[in-house]
């Protein structure tokens, strides 16, 4: 123990690089035989089952494929990379414990904890580092969120009669920001930062982490096509635009319904309030916190705004990351819609305001 002490403190690697090494010893003969490419963090990608993990996210992903057993009542919170999870995280957690925990209460959960440490990642915090969690323990709803694309999720899930799974999306040209910002963030000062144009045209190419971010969100659109009783499809600009409206639904969708005595007491309005970035950006937990992982919680809150990727994009960028779109979704036999601010075809009914994804 003392050796391995040694070595970390003596290393001018991060422990998260480290680990990934260590990982790829373990695994070198499963990942020699995967398409390999370099991570926005110093650290390699490797194409498993169509989409790119880092070492330790493919090691967690494979062993909870292996290991997780789901329940009836489980809630899967699914999505890819910066696409809002953090706000929706909260807002599941409140409202399916609004009765054990009430949104305004001095002592709700949310306040003295991160949402992503009460909705917990299963390949980043559940399942990496070589453990098998035991989740038996847990009560029911279990609240669960992943990155991993639905054909690579656990056979018990995907087979659940009724466990649900959220897919929450967001507009790809803002997804792209925050994620350039989030890996510059989490980068060694010594490493230096990606340049915007070096991870706009990985991100175009599909070789960013959990990507292909098109096939991604397509497949899970597909599915919930196919599962509307399973599966809620839930956009974050939507989210955004009539917040009340799709947590209701949300709420129908997850076997919680909010009674009318429920909603003339503002239970809505209140879990909304305890949700909203604003508050969430501006307690201490998150703002001089860390993560159980060691993350610093204030990684997690930039803006939190639709279209912020104005500020950051040259027309031609928004233009290129548009016509991917355009390739991809067009062909779903969906009408043209403008659900990101710009006409470009996407899958029918995101966006749309009214037709139920339950």
């Amino acid at each position: 123990m003392h050796k391995q002490m040694s070595n970390e403190m003596s290393s001018p690697l991060p422990k998260y690089l480290l680990q990934e090494q260590e990982i790829f010893q373990e695994f070198k003969s499963l990942i020699s035989n995967l398409p390999q490419d370099k991570g926005m963090l110093a650290s390699s990608l490797h194409q498993y089952q169509g989409f790119w993990y880092s070492p330790k996210l493919l090691q967690a992903a494979i062993l909870c494929q292996q290991h997780f057993q789901a329940r009836d009542s489980d809630i899967f919170l699914v999505s890819t990379p910066k696409s809002g999870a953090t706000w929706l995280k909260a807002i599941i957690f409140s409202l399916v414990n609004r009765k054990k925990h009430p949104p305004d209460s001095e002592n709700h959960p949310l306040i003295s904890t991160n949402p992503h440490d009460l909705v917990p990642f299963v390949e980043v915090k559940l399942y990496t580092g070589y453990q098998i969690p035991d989740l038996e323990s847990w009560s029911s709803p279990r609240l669960f969120a992943t990155h991993i694309p639905y054909f690579s999720l656990p056979e018990s899930v995907r087979k659940s009669r009724d466990c649900k799974i959220v897919y929450l999306c967001r507009d790809p040209k803002d997804v792209f920001v925050s994620l350039w910002h989030f890996t510059n963030r989490l980068r060694l000062k010594e490493m230096g930062t990606n340049s915007l144009a070096h991870v706009f045209d990985r991100f175009c190419n599909g070789a960013s982490i959990l990507g292909p971010f098109w096939d991604h969100v397509l497949l899970h659109w597909n599915q919930s096509k196919e599962n509307p009783d399973r599966i809620f499809f839930l956009k974050f600009e939507d989210l955004k635009r009539d917040p009340q409206c799709y947590l209701r639904r949300l709420a129908e969708f997850l076997g919680c319904p909010f009674s009318k005595e429920e909603e003339g007491l503002g239970m809505m309005q209140e879990i909304l309030k305890i949700c909203s970035f604003e508050n969430l950006s501006g307690l201490e937990i998150n703002r001089n916190g860390k993560l159980s992982s060691g993350e610093e919680n204030k990684a997690f809150f930039r803006r939190g705004e639709v279209g912020d990727w104005r500020n950051y994009l040259t027309d031609d960028m928004a233009e290129k990351l548009d016509g991917i779109s355009d390739k991809k979704f067009g062909g779903s036999g969906s009408p043209s819609l403008s659900p990101f601010g710009d006409p470009h075809p996407y899958p029918r009914g995101i966006g749309s305001g009214t037709e139920s994804s339950s």
